[in-house]
């Protein structure tokens, strides 16, 4: 099973839509949106969202099972508003693509950070303080707290970490 990592277009949009429903299922304390919300988009926001991928100002890859064409996977990047490093967002793998076995996590990764080292010299990211297995691969991958954090906007009484890895 071979996968191929691109970056996303406007005509992605039914595959970015269902990635992004699945992940919001899977693991809604990862996003800034609930599943409810994200079901009343309509087909132009879906689009616009989609486009992000080409550009320049953020970005999104996804993984793409060159078997099935199926998206498996997706992350994405934003530049800080304030001029600070760029961020690491929208992070997902289907549950059968995660692990080390596939790779598929550490290939878009690895897209992101390509991204990112042409717009400075790291990599931020804000992680619900919960969210354990992502806190683990971004601990293994070289990230490191900053010790920042923010009220988690979905509930207040949680918090999202800031970590950041120099490239």
């Amino acid at each position: 099973m071979g996968i191929t990592v691109r970056r996303t277009t406007e005509d992605d949009w039914v595959r970015m839509r269902a990635l992004r429903l699945q992940a919001l299922q899977d693991t809604p304390m990862a996003y800034l949106q609930t599943y409810e919300r994200a079901l009343e988009l309509g087909e132009d926001d879906w689009r616009e969202y989609a486009a992000r991928g080409q550009e320049s100002g953020r970005t999104f890859v996804v993984a793409v099972d060159d078997e099935s064409g199926e998206f498996v996977g997706m992350m994405g990047g934003a530049t800080d508003r304030d001029g600070g490093a760029p961020y690491l967002v929208a992070v997902f793998v289907a549950p059968e693509w995660r692990g080390a076995r596939h790779g598929v996590t550490d290939l878009l990764l690895e897209a992101i950070e390509d991204w990112a080292r042409e717009r400075g010299g790291a990599l931020q990211l804000d992680v619900h303080e919960d969210n354990l297995r992502a806190k683990r691969y971004y601990e293994n991958h070289g990230f490191v707290p900053t010790g920042k954090w923010m009220p988690y906007p979905l509930d207040r009484s949680k918090r999202e970490l800031n970590m950041i890895k120099r490239l």
